[in-house]
């Protein structure tokens, strides 16, 4: 009964709930009210946030559903798992979603368990839009940002790396367990007598995390017993620095940095060459992340490489690591697939602007993706709902004519659905996902006369969003055309 759920007291709460909602204020990851969505793998790091997270409901009034993904890489032991979090999930009446992930089809240079977590985000962010949640909640610890940025640290990252994970990320995904210790996630679950599953790969001495976590953190403790807090800390320090030095390559890119289509990108070398070192590798990284479908950080070797060609007085071709071929020319740096045997001096880009009627299919090739805009019943919208692929739909009778389907420009505004009314400028965003600043404008974005009504593929406009007394749908979905893949 909501009135006596109103006297539970704080004082029922553990400790550990206490540490929790005070960084869930300090840093506003959610908000009383709030749906969130639960990463709930059984280990016990996901089981601790659960149960915390349930102890709010009274209080806050949060929804909670619980999501687990199957691999199916570890046989019995991961039906066993998803049976374990589906008695969770039943005794504490919290929704479940599993979700089977196959993740034996690797891809080249690409970790199994990269693919893995890429797969897994990916997945939580289709599921976070088709059932209407606030936020994603990750049960990531103090610990694991430790391990995160050691790792960075040992392949030799910059401050983009010992940055570690953010806190929150666009809004959307959040770690309320970021300042708890391992040990007191693990002291929690034993006060309450609370089962948990242990995954027998994280033993396993062939994964470099799992020797930093049991070979080299225990040595650090030992130098210094704060050396988890100070890794952390260092990681704060770091995410500002990283920040503001990406604001200012974006700047940089946009000045000095031209597409040229399918035959690459063309930079300005003197421009490039009069700013710091720093900014010059930046810049450099930006446009080879844009020549890797993958969108992986290209080795600080393969930038250097391509640094060191704007000191060159004569044009030289040069094949560098990663299929990219760069040219030097006068004034410019030509860098183009490997396959393409000149560089077009020609534009080659795509259209920025396309006027929408409804229906419309727009065929949007800076991420080769067909975009259709149609309206529907509200029938076929419960029935699209249960269908693979990115939609979003829209209250009609709120939108204003014409529309227009529109690359980002400077400026640009947007109040992210489950922001609560605040607006966010979308070069933050943009930021926010890491998404190289060569990239943001090739993603198309649904305009009105009243301001952004969705970043296609990402995330819609809150002020357009539907209602129980909406009678006209506008639906926008996106296909990936064939051979090529979409933005991430």
């Amino acid at each position: 009964m909501p009135m006596v759920e109103q006297r539970v007291s704080r004082k029922a709460w553990p400790p550990l709930l206490h540490r929790v909602v005070k960084t869930v204020r300090a840093r506003g990851l959610f908000e009383p009210g709030h749906h969130l969505l639960i990463a709930l793998s059984g280990g016990p790091d996901s089981v601790a946030l659960l149960t915390l997270l349930h102890r709010l409901i009274p209080r806050w009034r949060v929804r909670l559903t619980a999501v687990h993904f199957n691999y199916g890489l570890r046989g019995q032991e991961s039906d066993e798992d998803q049976a374990f979090v589906a008695s969770l999930c039943d005794a504490l009446q919290v929704p479940l979603r599993c979700v089977p992930l196959d993740a034996r089809t690797r891809l080249p240079r690409v970790s199994l368990q990269a693919q893995a977590r890429d797969m897994r985000y990916r997945a939580m962010a289709r599921l976070a839009e088709d059932i209407g949640v606030d936020r994603i909640a990750i049960g990531h610890t103090a610990d694991d940002q430790a391990e995160t940025i050691l790792l960075w640290m040992l392949r030799g990252a910059g401050i983009t790396g010992l940055a570690g994970m953010p806190v929150q990320r666009d809004g959307m995904i959040i770690r309320p367990l970021y300042e708890v210790r391992r040990r007191e996630v693990l002291d929690f679950l034993h006060a309450a007598r609370q089962a948990y599953r242990q995954d027998s790969s994280n033993a396993k001495p062939v994964y470099a995390r799992n020797r930093i976590r049991h070979q080299l953190i225990p040595v650090l403790n030992q130098v210094a017993p704060a050396a988890v807090d100070a890794l952390c800390r260092m990681g704060d320090v770091c995410r500002e620095d990283d920040r503001y030095l990406e604001e200012l390559t974006v700047g940089l890119c946009d000045v000095l940095v031209q597409s040229n289509g399918a035959a690459g990108y063309s930079i300005d070398r003197r421009g490039l060459q009069a700013q710091p070192l720093a900014l010059q590798r930046r810049v450099l990284r930006e446009v080879f992340r844009r020549m890797h479908s993958s969108w992986r950080v290209p080795s600080l070797a393969t930038v250097e490489v391509v640094r060191r060609l704007l000191s060159f007085t004569r044009g030289e071709a040069r094949h560098c690591a990663g299929g990219v071929q760069v040219r030097v020319t006068p004034n410019a740096l030509l860098l183009q697939p490997a396959q393409v045997g000149v560089c077009s001096q020609e534009s080659q880009t795509a259209a920025e602007r396309y006027s929408v009627q409804i229906p419309s299919i727009v065929e949007w090739a800076g991420t080769r993706q067909r975009i259709r805009v149609q309206e529907e019943t509200r029938e076929a919208v419960h029935r699209l709902a249960a269908s693979a692929g990115w939609r979003m739909v829209v209250d009609a009778d709120l939108l204003s004519y014409p529309l227009h389907i529109r690359s980002w420009k400077a400026g640009d505004r947007f109040v992210p659905s489950g922001m609560k009314g605040r607006s966010k400028k979308l070069q933050d965003y943009f930021m926010d996902l890491k998404i190289p600043a060569s990239q943001r404008r090739k993603i198309p974005i649904l305009d009105s006369p009243q301001g952004i009504v969705g970043v296609l593929g990402f995330r819609q406009d809150e002020r357009f969003q539907v209602s129980d007394r909406t009678r006209r749908y506008v639906v926008a979905s996106i296909d990936e055309m064939s051979g090529t893949e979409g933005v991430h």
